[in-house]
C-alpha cells in the first residue's frame, strides 16, 4: 500500500508539473501544487471571469463562445446560449481549445532554424526576428528595385477579422506577389455568380420550415454540427431528408432516403430531374415568367440533349428513383437544396452547381422561407478592413500587386519571374500539409531566399521554413467574427494574457513596421503603435451597426446578436445579374469561357492504369491541419486509413487493417486498410489532415488539376481534389 501511495504522489506532481508548465505558472512545482490552498479556518478567493469569444476556423458554424477564466487561467468553454444557432454548445473541435491554450507543443518564441528543414531551432528575441526579416525586405527592394520577389501565401486559419491585418502589413511595404484565390469553394462560388449575381443562402435556422430537403454533397453532422438540430427538427415536422453523396457519410445515415451517386455526375443528375420536371409541367411558370432568363433555352436543351434514362446510366440512381427523387422534389413546397463544398471540387463543379440552381429555379422555390439553392453567403462581411487597407510607400515599385494562383502554389512560385519570388510569408495556412502536389511545395520553400511562418505548433510548414513567429490563440486577443452561414455577429473578447512571447498578427506588423522604418525611413506604411481594442472598433461602420440593430460595437460585450433583415435570400427577387433576373442564360458565363446555360460537361475518367478515385474528404476532429494534434483528438484517433470497398479489397486481397499503397504518377503514401460499405466500389476514401509525427500527406498523390470555375469571383480557379485517380496494393 506503501508503495501504491507513493506511485500516487509521483504521478500527482507528474501531473502538476505538466499543468504548471502549460500555464506557465512561475514559482516552485511545491508552491504550485499548494497554491490553491489556504490556511485553516481561511477561505479561498478565485478571481473568476466570463468572456465572449468567437471560433475563428473556416467552418459553416462560427460558434459564439464563453470562457470562463478563473485566476488568469481559461479553464472552460461552452458555447453561448443567446445565440439561437449555437444554442449553447460546442463541437469536439471547439471543447478542445483548453487544450489548444496550454498545448506543451505550442511554438513559445520566435526561433531561427540554421538550416532549413534541418530541425536544428535556435531561440531568437522578437528584435532579432525583425531585424533579419526588415534587413531581407530591404535588400531585396534594393536588388530587385520593388518588393514584387515577396510572396504572401495566407488563407483561413483565422478568419477573425484583425488577422487581415497580414494582407495590410504586406500592402504597406509596396507591391508583392499575393497568392489569391481558394482552394475550398471557387468553383461553387462563380456558378452561383452567374446564376444569382452573387452567393446569398438563407439564414440555416430556416431549415425548419423546409418541407422537402435534399442535401448535396455535404456531411453536416461532421462539418455544421450545429445546422443539424435544425435539420432534424425539420425532420420532426415531416420534413423528407434526401442526401446524395458518394460516401454513405454520418449524415446520410440519419436521411429518410440516401442515394450513393458516381462521383463528379451531381449534374447529370440534376438535369434528369429537371427533364422529368419539364416534361410532366411540375415547373413554376408564373415564376420564372417574372424572375428568370433563359428559361425557354435550358428547356430546349433539356429536350434536346437529356434523357432521365440517360441520368440513371451517368449517376448510377436507377431512373425510377430519379423520377420519384424530381416528383417528390417539384411537387413538395417549400424545398430546400444544400448544395456541399465537395461537390464542386470537380473539372466540372461550378457546371453542376449551375444545374442543381437551376432545380431551385425552376420550381420557384428561390426567395421562399424554407426553400432555396444554399451554398453560402457574405451578406454579414460589411466591415471596413482597415487593418487589411493600408497605404502602399511612395517608392514602391512596380505597377502593383501581382497575383499567382493559390491552388498551383508550388509551381507558380518556382515559375514567377521579372522578377522571380525569393521571400515567402505564411500565415493562417498549412501549404506543407493542405496544398497539392507536395513535393513541388517543398521545392519552392527550398529555392527561397527567406521563409516566415507565423504559426503555432510545429508542423511540416514551419518545419520548412527559416523563421517562425508565435502567435496568440483566439483567447488571447481581441477581435470580431461573422460567419458565411449564418447570420451573428459574435465579439472575441481578449479572456487571458498572451502566453509565452506570442502576438497578435497586428501587433506583429506594427512592431516590423516599426523595425523597417528605424532602418529605413518611409519604407512601411503600416502604423507602429495602436491599441488593438481600438483596431477592432475601426473595423465597423453604419452599415453594419443598422444591418444588426446596434449603435456601437461595444454592445456586443453584451453578447452577440443576430442581423435584422436579409434573413431569406432573394426575397425580394432582385438579383445581383447584369438583367437583375435569375439567369439560366449567362452572358458573364460565355465571357468567361463558359456555356451560358447550365449544362452537363463529362466527368473525368479513370485509366485502366490509375482505376481508382480517390476522395480526400473533412475529418470530423479536425479542420484541414487544426485540431487532429491535440491530445484530446489524437487520443480519439492519431492514425489515417484509406477506406475502401469490401468488392475492391477482395479484387487486391485486402484485408482490414493491411497496410496498403496507395499512387500515381506523381506519389505514394502508405497506410492501413478499413474495408467498408460506405464507399462505392469506384471509390477509395482518405480524410485529408496533419497528424503530428506521422508522415501522412494526402496531397503527395493530388495534382494541381483546376476547376471549371472559381477565377471570376475568387481571381484563380478552383481545384479539382476529387478528380484524384490512383492504384492501390498490399504492401
Amino acid at each position: 500500500m506503501k508503495q501504491q501511495g507513493l506511485l500516487t504522489r509521483r504521478s500527482f506532481i507528474k501531473s502538476a508539473t505538466a499543468t504548471a508548465a502549460a500555464v506557465g505558472f512561475g514559482g516552485t512545482i511545491f508552491d504550485f501544487i499548494f497554491s490553491g490552498l489556504s490556511p485553516i479556518g481561511a477561505t479561498a478567493s478565485i478571481d473568476r471571469k466570463v468572456f465572449n469569444n468567437a471560433c475563428p476556423r473556416n467552418c459553416y458554424d462560427t460558434c459564439s463562445i464563453i470562457s470562463t477564466v478563473e485566476d488568469g487561467v481559461l479553464k472552460k468553454v461552452e458555447g453561448n446560449p443567446t445565440s439561437t444557432y449555437t444554442r449553447g454548445r460546442l463541437c469536439a473541435k471547439g471543447y478542445s481549445y483548453t487544450r489548444s491554450v496550454y498545448s506543451p507543443d505550442r511554438i513559445k518564441y520566435p526561433m531561427r532554424q540554421m538550416g532549413r528543414g534541418s530541425g536544428n531551432w535556435q531561440r531568437i528575441s522578437w528584435d532579432e526576428a525583425y531585424s533579419e526579416i526588415a534587413k531581407t525586405i530591404l535588400r531585396i527592394k534594393k536588388e530587385y528595385g520593388s518588393t514584387l520577389p515577396i510572396c504572401l501565401n495566407k488563407y483561413s486559419g483565422n478568419f477573425d477579422i484583425m488577422h487581415y491585418g497580414i494582407e495590410g502589413m504586406l500592402t504597406s511595404i509596396g507591391n508583392t506577389t499575393r497568392a489569391t484565390g481558394t482552394p475550398c469553394w471557387p468553383a461553387g462560388i462563380d456558378a452561383q455568380t452567374f446564376d444569382f449575381g452573387t452567393i446569398y443562402s438563407n439564414d440555416p435556422e430556416d431549415i425548419v420550415n423546409s418541407k422537402y430537403m435534399i442535401i448535396w454533397g455535404a456531411n453536416p453532422a461532421w462539418c455544421s454540427l450545429h445546422s443539424m438540430f435544425f435539420i432534424k427538427e425539420a425532420q420532426n415536422r415531416g420534413c423528407k431528408i434526401v442526401v446524395i453523396d458518394p460516401l454513405l457519410s454520418q449524415t446520410a445515415s440519419k436521411a429518410d432516403l440516401y442515394l450513393q451517386i458516381k462521383a463528379s455526375t451531381d449534374g447529370a443528375l440534376a438535369l434528369g430531374m429537371a427533364r422529368y420536371i419539364l416534361d410532366n409541367s411540375l415547373y413554376d411558370g408564373d415564376w420564372l415568367a417574372k424572375n428568370s432568363k433563359g428559361a425557354e433555352e435550358f428547356f430546349s436543351y433539356l429536350k434536346n440533349d437529356i434523357t432521365v434514362e440517360w441520368a440513371a446510366q451517368k449517376t448510377g440512381i436507377p431512373q425510377y428513383v430519379i423520377e420519384r427523387l424530381a416528383r417528390e422534389y417539384a411537387t413538395t413546397k417549400p424545398a430546400n437544396i444544400w448544395i456541399g463544398y465537395g461537390m464542386q471540387r470537380h473539372t466540372n463543379g461550378g457546371q453542376n452547381v449551375r444545374a442543381i440552381d437551376a432545380l431551385a429555379a425552376m420550381t420557384g422555390n428561390i426567395g421562399k422561407s424554407g426553400g432555396g439553392a444554399q451554398y453560402a453567403h457574405l451578406q454579414t462581411w460589411g466591415f471596413d478592413y482597415h487593418a487589411m487597407s493600408q497605404k502602399k510607400p511612395e517608392n514602391s515599385g512596380g505597377n502593383g500587386d501581382r497575383s499567382i494562383n493559390i491552388n498551383n502554389f508550388g509551381a507558380e512560385v518556382l515559375s514567377a519571374k521579372e522578377p522571380p519570388i525569393k521571400m515567402l510569408w505564411i500565415a493562417c495556412r498549412g501549404p506543407m500539409t493542405q496544398d497539392p502536389e507536395t513535393s513541388v511545395v517543398k521545392k519552392a520553400f527550398e529555392a527561397m531566399d527567406l521563409v516566415v511562418t507565423a504559426d503555432m505548433y510545429m508542423n511540416p510548414t514551419v518545419e520548412m521554413s527559416d523563421i517562425v513567429l508565435p502567435v496568440t490563440t483566439t483567447f488571447e486577443t481581441p477581435g470580431v467574427n461573422v460567419s458565411y452561414w449564418h447570420y451573428w455577429l459574435s465579439l472575441n473578447e481578449q479572456a487571458i494574457k498572451p502566453m509565452y512571447e506570442s502576438k497578435n498578427d497586428v501587433t506583429i506588423a506594427m512592431e516590423l513596421s516599426a523595425k523597417l522604418n528605424e532602418l529605413e525611413k518611409g519604407s512601411c506604411t503600416f502604423p507602429t503603435s495602436g491599441d488593438l481594442q481600438e483596431w477592432v472598433g475601426k473595423e465597423f461602420n453604419d452599415g453594419i451597426y443598422k444591418q444588426f440593430g446596434i449603435n456601437n460595437w461595444s454592445e456586443l460585450k453584451k453578447g452577440p446578436v443576430k442581423a435584422k433583415s436579409g434573413l431569406i435570400a432573394w426575397q425580394d427577387s432582385k438579383f445581383k445579374t447584369p438583367s437583375g433576373k435569375y439567369e439560366f442564360w449567362s452572358e458573364e458565363a460565355k465571357k468567361l469561357g463558359h456555356f451560358p446555360l447550365p449544362v452537363y460537361v463529362e466527368e473525368m475518367q479513370p485509366t485502366d492504369k490509375y482505376p481508382l478515385r480517390c476522395i480526400s474528404s473533412h475529418w470530423k476532429l479536425n479542420i484541414h491541419s487544426q485540431f487532429q494534434n491535440l491530445d484530446w483528438m489524437a487520443s480519439i484517433n492519431n492514425e489515417p486509413c484509406l477506406e475502401l470497398h469490401p468488392s475492391v479489397a477482395t479484387a487486391y486481397g485486402i484485408k482490414d487493417k493491411d497496410s496498403v499503397k496507395m499512387y500515381n504518377e506523381i506519389g505514394y503514401i502508405i497506410l492501413p486498410a478499413k474495408v467498408t460499405e460506405t464507399v462505392s466500389p469506384d471509390v477509395v476514401a482518405v480524410y485529408e489532415a496533419w497528424y503530428k509525427g506521422k508522415k501522412f500527406n494526402v496531397n503527395y498523390t493530388v495534382k494541381a488539376i483546376p476547376a471549371d470555375m472559381g477565377k471570376k469571383a475568387t481571381g484563380s480557379p478552383g481545384i479539382a481534389f476529387h478528380d484524384n485517380f490512383v492504384a492501390i496494393q498490399k504492401v
